[in-house]
C-alpha cells in the first residue's frame, strides 16, 4: 500500500481515515489531556464541514465526543504545550528547541550539547530531556495519524530518484532511476540516468510529460538540492533553474515536510516496484539498452498489472485521468532553450542528447555553450559562434565538420602565411610542422566512433 502521511499534504478529497483509533493522552498535573495532532484536527474539521455528526466523527476517529466538539470549536489548531510551573534556564531557548528538535531526531543529548556550546545554556541535561519528551511524543502521534491520501485525476504527481548498480558491457555501473507517478491512476514513467544533476532532472520531466501527453497541476518532491536550496522565514528557497522550469511548464511544485519523505508514498512504492520487478535477471549493454528495456517493461508489465491499492490496472485508470492533464504537446521545450555548458573532448567532439558534434579542435579542453535554435545546435565560445550543426535524429550518431580538424587548420595556415610565388608546400618557420591528412580519414573517424 502506498500510504501518505496526512501531516504533509492537505487534500480536498479524503475518503476515510483508514487507521485504527488512536487515543493519546498526556498527564498535565492531576488531569489527563487528550492530544489531537494537526492532521487529525484537519480531518475532523473536514468531516464536520461535509455534514457528518459529532457522534459519527467520534466513532470513526476513535476520539471522545467532547474532544471532537472541542476540535470543532477551535478556529485554528494549536499544538499542546505543557505550561511550566515556573521559568527555567531553558525557557529562553524554548522556540529554538521546538524548531531544532526534529532536525536532530529529538536527541536530548545533541540538543544539550548544542545549547551549552552555542547558546550559553548553563542548566542541566535532565531539564533538556524533560523538555524534549513532549515534543517527541507529539511527533510520534503525528506519525501514527496516517491516512491513504487520494488525489483527484490530474491533480498531483510525485517524483523521486532511486539508485541501483547494474552490470553493463563496460562493468558494474551505478544508474540513477527517475520515477514520476501520477497520483490518481498510479501510472508511472521511469528513466535511467548517469547522475541526478539538474539537467537530468529537467530532461526527465519533459520526457515524462511527452510520455503521458500532459502534466498534473502540482508535483510533489522531497528536498533534493536540484529543487530547493533551503528555507527562509519558513518559505522554500527554490533552485532558480528549477523554479524557472516550473513556471515555464505551469505546474506548482510542492515539498514534503522536513524529515518526512514518506509523504511520497506512491512514487516510493513505484521506485521499489521498478527495482524489484524490472531489474532482477536482466542484463544490459549500456544505458541506452537499459532505458529501451525499461520503456518496454513499463508498457508490457507496469501499466497493465492490477495495482495493489486501487485494484485496477494503471492504464485503465489513466483513461479517466488523461483528459484532466494539462496538455503538453506543442509546448516549447525548456531544456532545449536552456544554454548547456560542455567541455570539448580530445577528439574535438561534444555530447548532446547521446549524439556527438564537432567543434574547432583549438577549443579542446575549453568550455563552450550550446543552445538549440529551431532544428540546429548553435555552439558558442565566449559569445562567439564557433560551430553550428543540424540536430541529429535518433541516438548515438556523429556530426563531424572536417574543417574543425587539425588537418584543415594546418592547410589554412599554410595558405594564410604563404609568400606569393613560393612553392605551396613550404611552411613558415614560425609555424610547427603539422601532418596533413587526407579528408577521407575523417570518414573513417566517423565509422570508428559510431
Amino acid at each position: 500500500m502506498d500510504g501518505t502521511n496526512c501531516s504533509e499534504v492537505v487534500s480536498p478529497k479524503v475518503e476515510n481515515l483508514n487507521t485504527e483509533p488512536v487515543n493519546v493522552t498526556v498527564s498535565d498535573g492531576d488531569t489527563e489531556v487528550t492530544v489531537v495532532g494537526k492532521e487529525r484536527w484537519e480531518q475532523i474539521q473536514q468531516m464536520y464541514s461535509e455534514g457528518r455528526t459529532i457522534a459519527g466523527i467520534a466513532r470513526q476517529s476513535g476520539l471522545d465526543r467532547k474532544t471532537v466538539r472541542a476540535c470543532i470549536r477551535k478556529a485554528q489548531w494549536t499544538p499542546y504545550r505543557r505550561e511550566p510551573a515556573e521559568a527555567t534556564l531553558l525557557s529562553a531557548h524554548a522556540a529554538w528547541l521546538t524548531e531544532r528538535a526534529p532536525q536532530v531526531r529529538y536527541s536530548a543529548r545533541i540538543l544539550f550539547q548544542e545549547l551549552r556550546a552555542t547558546r550559553g545554556y548553563t542548566g542541566g541535561y535532565d531539564t533538556v530531556k524533560n523538555a524534549v519528551r513532549p515534543l517527541r511524543a507529539q511527533a510520534a502521534l503525528e506519525a501514527l495519524t496516517q491516512c491513504r491520501f487520494e488525489t483527484a485525476p490530474g491533480e498531483q504527481a510525485q517524483v523521486d530518484w532511486g539508485q541501483t548498480r547494474v552490470r553493463l558491457a563496460t562493468g558494474l555501473t551505478e544508474i540513477h532511476i527517475f520515477v514520476l507517478t501520477l497520483g490518481y491512476s498510479r501510472r508511472a514513467y521511469a528513466e535511467g540516468f548517469e547522475h541526478e544533476r539538474i539537467g537530468s532532472l529537467l530532461s526527465a520531466h519533459e520526457h515524462a510529460f511527452a510520455h503521458f501527453g500532459g502534466r498534473t497541476a502540482e508535483i510533489l518532491y522531497d528536498r533534493m538540492r536540484t529543487v530547493v536550496l533551503g528555507t527562509e522565514d519558513g518559505r522554500a528557497r527554490w533552485n532558480p533553474t528549477f523554479e524557472a522550469f516550473a513556471r515555464h511548464w505551469g505546474f506548482e511544485p510542492r515539498l514534503c515536510r522536513p524529515y518526512r519523505a514518506k509523504t511520497k508514498g506512491k512514487v516510493e512504492s513505484g521506485v521499489k516496484y521498478v527495482k524489484g520487478n524490472f531489474l532482477p535477471g536482466r542484463s544490459f549493454r549500456d544505458l541506452a539498452d537499459f532505458n529501451e528495456q525499461l520503456t518496454a517493461w513499463l508498457a508490457e508489465v507496469a501499466d497493465v498489472r492490477v495495482h495493489g491499492t486501487t485494484h485496477q490496472r494503471p492504464i485503465e485508470r489513466f483513461a479517466e485521468e488523461a483528459a484532466t492533464l494539462a496538455p503538453t504537446p506543442g509546448h516549447p521545450s525548456f531544456v532545449q532553450a536552456l544554454a548547456r555548458d560542455r567541455i570539448v573532448a580530445e577528439d574535438w567532439l561534444i555530447a548532446l542528447d547521446t549524439n556527438r558534434y564537432s567543434v574547432p579542435c583549438t577549443l579542446i579542453g575549453k568550455s563552450v555553450q550550446v543552445v538549440r535554435v529551431g532544428g540546429h545546435w548553435q555552439i558558442r565560445h565566449h559569445g562567439a559562434l564557433v560551430a553550428e550543426h543540424p540536430v541529429l535524429p535518433g541516438r548515438h550518431q556523429l556530426s563531424v565538420n572536417p574543417e574543425h580538424g587539425p588537418g584543415a587548420l594546418a592547410r589554412n595556415a599554410r595558405k594564410r602565411f604563404a609568400t606569393p610565388g613560393a612553392p605551396a608546400h613550404r611552411t613558415p618557420a614560425l609555424l610547427p610542422e603539422v601532418e596533413l591528412r587526407d579528408l577521407a580519414l575523417y570518414d573513417q573517424l566517423v565509422e570508428a566512433l559510431a
